[in-house]
């Protein structure tokens, strides 16, 4: 898959990432896409290191449910990042 695949699959999982978890996170959409590719990059190194499956093509439904998972993972960990640095008003 090349670079241009790279980038579409993290920002549609970035996208799928965000609707299933709607939390506040900061940056908006434009961070959350960029998220995404980060999430998908994360989710296929997680997938080779322990289960010995990465992102293989680009409609394999492994390499979704890894990118999107990954895209998951990262937001979470924004989340929680970025949890205390909201000023309240």
């Amino acid at each position: 898959m090349g670079i241009l695949g790279w980038i579409i699959l993290g920002l549609i999982a970035g996208a799928i990432a965000k609707a299933i978890l709607p939390g506040r996170q900061g940056g908006g959409w434009i961070v959350t896409l960029i998220l995404g590719v980060v999430g998908a990059l994360l989710g296929g190194f997680i997938g080779s290191a322990l289960f010995g499956v990465g992102l293989e093509t680009f409609w394999s439904v492994q390499t979704w449910l890894l990118a999107i998972g990954g895209a998951i993972l990262v937001l979470l960990i924004y989340g929680l990042a970025t949890r205390g640095s909201r000023s309240r008003v």
